[in-house]
């Protein structure tokens, strides 16, 4: 499976999930899609939960959520410093907008609650914002992976392969 030609912005932050965020990228870059790290600031060096440092690639009041093929967001603790970040919610509100495909994994989902996009949609996440998402207007469902048209939600790290396979299907059909 290709995704040559497609686009794909990683959100980071300060906090992120290692595995949440290096094993989409290699595997996107891998099957040939171009992927962005987009943070609040480009060329910043953002430190993991356990310290690995990850460089943005674009700010995010430099790129357009319209420029895209598909989002996803990670997990850990970088989505509550992403939804302290206007332009970090601005961004994701464009991707909602862009009808692209929104992928949110683990406290990922925090983001996509920043958006109308959960409104009467199956979504999952981490269980520990199940309200959250709840609130957000999402019928929340313990899952590993859930595709509810253009939005792509799964739990945990466990989940990354049906998550990552899904994303991939998602933007090759």
């Amino acid at each position: 499976m290709t995704l040559q030609g497609k686009k794909i912005a990683i959100m980071l932050d300060q906090g992120y999930q290692e595995i949440e965020v290096w094993y989409p990228y290699y595997r996107f870059v891998e099957a040939g899609a171009q992927v962005i790290l987009v943070a609040a600031e480009a060329g910043k060096s953002y430190p993991s939960k356990l310290g690995y440092p990850c460089v943005s690639q674009a700010a995010a009041g430099d790129v357009s959520g319209k420029d895209f093929h598909a989002v996803i967001v990670p997990g850990g603790w970088c989505p509550d410093f992403m939804r302290r970040s206007e332009t970090m919610v601005r961004f994701i509100r464009q991707c909602s907008e862009a009808k692209i495909v929104l992928a949110a994994i683990c406290h990922g989902g925090w983001m996509l609650c920043c958006t109308d996009a959960l409104a009467g949609r199956r979504a999952t996440s981490f269980f520990a914002i199940k309200y959250d998402m709840i609130n957000a207007g999402a019928n929340w469902v313990d899952e590993e992976c859930v595709v509810d048209g253009n939005v792509i939600t799964a739990r945990k790290p466990d989940d990354l392969p049906a998550f990552c396979k899904a994303i991939m299907a998602e933007l090759t059909a």
